[in-house]
């Protein structure tokens, strides 16, 4: 009965134990929000879930391994890909726009059906890791891309203050070496910010505020995972109290000395 009470108060939603501490996201933007000491800072804001669960790999099934594949977001059936919309109806959810994999080491304790959301799952102070695909910049030069200075632009010098100057400093290879900092293609790779802090959880949109930045644009997918650090939770700073005299100077208190032995 308390099962089926709470399912009909999350519209009914069979939520997975806050064990399993990943979920697929979308970047929002930014804002700004105070934090535990009162300070107005920056917060990148992270729509994450609800997640349901498609499927579950176990290590003693034919999959050999230990994962968990969840879904985000809508997508239109006609735009699904056929093989794709066959896991859709096997696992009894709607089609969605963001399907991905997260391996873990041992049983996750969720099953197919179940729902993955941000509430219960990290709360303020919370380190997590982030991971999406960077925005792409297309063909960028030395200076965009690596932050070069450039050379002068006097001294006889012709179209060369962006240029990167020579590649090129030995003379019996007389080649370039594989790894030279040059222009080419920037963005669009695989990034993680790790040990992310977590500053305010909106459960009811779903949101999740974070001191940091978010890798991708607006509007790109970004998975949220436990940080794999070992400081999980911000410590809090230990208050030191500081004595004045009446006059408001500060009073050093030495601690009494040790008697030397005779």
């Amino acid at each position: 009965m308390a099962d089926e009470q709470t399912q009909k108060a999350d519209g009914g939603l069979k939520k997975a134990p806050p064990t399993f501490r990943c979920l697929i996201g979308e970047k929002v933007g930014m804002t700004q929000v105070f934090d535990r000491d009162g300070q107005l800072c920056g917060a990148s804001v992270v729509k994450a879930g609800p997640c349901p669960v498609m499927r579950v790999k176990r290590a003693d099934g034919k999959d050999g391994y230990w994962a968990v594949q969840m879904a985000f977001g809508e997508r239109k059936e006609k735009n699904t890909p056929k093989p794709l919309l066959g896991q859709f109806k096997a696992a009894g959810i709607k089609p969605a726009r963001f399907v991905r994999e997260f391996r873990v080491d041992s049983d996750p304790k969720v099953s197919v059906g179940e729902t993955v959301v941000v509430d219960g799952l990290f709360k303020p102070g919370d380190y997590i890791d982030l991971r999406g695909w960077s925005k792409g910049h297309g063909f960028a030069g030395v200076m965009k891309r690596h932050g070069f200075r450039g050379l002068p632009a006097s001294h006889g010098a012709s179209d060369k203050q962006r240029s990167p100057g020579a590649l090129a400093s030995r003379r019996s290879l007389g080649r370039v070496l594989p790894g030279q900092r040059m222009a080419g293609h920037m963005g669009c790779d695989l990034v993680c910010v790790q040990k992310v802090e977590v500053l305010k959880i909106d459960a009811e949109k779903n949101l999740v505020y974070l001191n940091g930045s978010v890798p991708g644009p607006r509007g790109g997918m970004v998975t949220i995972c436990e940080t794999v650090k070992s400081l999980k939770h911000r410590r809090e700073k230990a208050k030191v109290t500081v004595k004045k005299d009446k006059m408001g100077n500060i009073i050093v208190t030495k601690k009494p000395s040790k008697a030397k032995p005779a």
